[in-house]
């Protein structure tokens, strides 16, 4: 498959976006034909509202908002914003860095659409946005314990629900996994049908009892067939 690679407008774009907003921008890269701009946390509102409103840029959709988690670093979280300029047709991405302790500024003033998107992110990552008045779960149930989408939480959960025809309701109980007894003979399948090397299982059984020639072996069980069916005459 061949690489993508970014237009010549993208790269222009790239450059004024770097040059221009300095005061809000760490770096810029491309991934494949993708602007990625690196942005710096404390002023994300007023670069997203220069972003939205500059001529050069009119990125004024937020399409969404979603997060990486690395445990192994630092700030172990990525923001990730995905914008569209409908004017020009063109797609950016601006990513930001945090801790788990640190919050986030809301762009919910910049953009309204944020509001439901930082809750998702919330909920999911456990990421808070400092100025969102309405960060409450969205996908999860409000009883929901932790945030699945880290790398730590673990697969299975820590709760799990069901509908209790006793109680008439849905109940949450503690993650159970029963398992019936099993025993493993870790024999194969095939040697277990039958003790009769099959054809085809020659490379299977070669170093314990070396080729073996199943033409001969016919050949001589027809030959013995055949002697007893005479010696069954003549008695």
């Amino acid at each position: 498959m061949s690489q993508k690679v970014p237009s010549d407008v993208l790269k222009t774009l790239g450059t004024h976006i770097a040059e221009k907003l300095t005061w809000g921008v760490d770096s810029t890269e491309f991934a494949q034909d993708e602007l990625v701009i690196n942005a710096k946390r404390d002023q994300l509102p007023k670069l997203l509202t220069m972003l939205r409103d500059d001529p050069d840029c009119l990125f004024d959709q937020l399409m969404d908002i979603t997060a990486v988690d690395y445990p192994a670093k630092h700030d172990r979280f990525e923001v990730v914003y995905n914008l569209l300029s409908i004017s020009f047709n063109q797609r950016i991405r601006v990513k930001i860095k945090t801790d788990e302790n640190t919050p986030v500024p809301s762009v919910v003033p910049q953009f309204s659409s944020a509001m439901w998107l930082e809750r998702e992110v919330w909920d999911m990552y456990g990421i808070v946005f400092d100025g969102n008045e309405d960060l409450r779960r969205i996908l999860t149930d409000y009883g929901f314990e932790g945030h699945p989408l880290r790398k730590d939480f673990p697969l299975t959960g820590f709760v799990e629900v069901r509908y209790d025809e006793s109680e008439r309701r849905v109940v949450y109980e503690p993650v159970s996994l029963p398992q019936d007894f099993r025993v493993f003979d870790n024999i194969s399948p095939w040697e277990a049908m039958t003790t009769v090397q099959l054809p085809g299982d020659e490379k299977a059984t070669k170093q314990k009892l070396g080729t073996i020639d199943y033409r001969a072996r016919a050949k001589a069980r027809a030959i013995k067939e055949k002697k007893g069916d005479i010696g069954g005459l003549l008695s």
